[in-house]
């Protein structure tokens, strides 16, 4: 790892963005969190930043004294970038060019921007393009203004602090809140899963100088299909969920792969240990069946 202390996170305030934050503060950095809200899982030890990615001004303030940038802002959701394609616009790629254009005001050493695997994909519809689009902004920007850049493309993440977006979250909310999951597709879609705490540790990592300017690919060890998944969350409920198949093709995500042909492949970076995708769910069961009985 490198000398530099001064961390600013984009986004800190959300499911992976705040796990980031944990984790380099953990590691001794000084970490400011920028969010559109209040992070609720700010450390004693962190800054907090509430502002609008948008606000050209108020980023230039912001990254002012920082030594490195994260960015985790924008929509994450592939739906709700279907159904809101201008506003993926402006705060996926808009948004990103705007911390890019402060980053470098600031002569900011090294910026992680937070891809996707849907990048390979020829789904993913807005949010793709939206990635696919960011990417090229930062390697333009970095090798216009001699800047360290790491771009990560995660996978599949699920964990705490997530919310209904993310869908293994919301199947596990629904099994917990009504006894049943119902499922839009055969069970045969195949994902790569990753806790958010190893997303984030990796994250970390990648500060390390032999992935300066690299492309990393963060996604699980194992490959599972949607039906084996949903029977080993049944099997966590003794076999009392009542699971439902609606077998419809998905117009925006992928399903046995993200893959398709693309020149610009990138590096696999794996976690090693890595919390286990049994734990990791049963964990996720039990932190989603406190927060309902609040």
């Amino acid at each position: 790892m490198s000398d530099i202390k001064k961390v600013i996170v984009f986004g800190g305030s959300g499911f992976l963005g705040s796990h980031v934050g944990d984790s380099l503060t953990s590691r001794g950095f000084g970490v400011t969190i920028f969010d559109i809200r209040e992070s609720p899982y700010l450390q004693e030890s962190q800054d907090m930043i509430v502002g609008d990615i948008l606000d050209q001004d108020q980023l230039d303030k912001a990254i002012e004294g920082h030594d490195i940038v994260y960015n985790f802002a924008g929509i994450a959701d592939i739906d709700e970038c279907h159904d809101r394609p201008l506003d993926t616009i402006r705060y996926n790629i808009l948004g990103n060019a705007q911390i890019l254009e402060a980053a470098t005001k600031n002569n900011i050493k090294k910026y992680l921007f937070a891809s996707s695997a849907y990048v390979y994909s020829s789904s993913g519809s807005y949010y793709r393009i939206s990635k696919q689009s960011s990417e090229l902004f930062v390697e333009a920007f970095a090798e216009e203004n001699k800047m360290d850049f790491t771009i990560l493309r995660y996978g599949s993440l699920y964990g705490n602090r997530g919310d209904k977006r993310n869908s293994l979250h919301r199947i596990i909310e629904t099994a917990v809140k009504d006894g049943k999951i119902d499922y839009h597709g055969d069970g045969s879609e195949t994902r790569e899963y990753i806790h958010v705490k190893d997303a984030a540790n990796l994250s970390v990592e990648a500060l390390d100088k032999k992935y300066k300017n690299e492309i990393l690919m963060l996604t699980g060890t194992k490959s599972i299909k949607y039906g084996d998944l949903l029977v080993m969350i049944n099997e966590m409920f003794s076999n009392k969920i009542d699971i439902k198949m609606h077998s419809i093709k998905s117009k925006t995500h992928y399903k046995m792969s993200p893959y398709s042909f693309n020149p610009k492949m990138a590096k696999k970076l794996v976690s090693n240990p890595h919390i286990d995708l049994g734990q990791g769910i049963l964990n996720l069961i039990e932190e989603i069946h406190s927060e309902l009985s609040l």
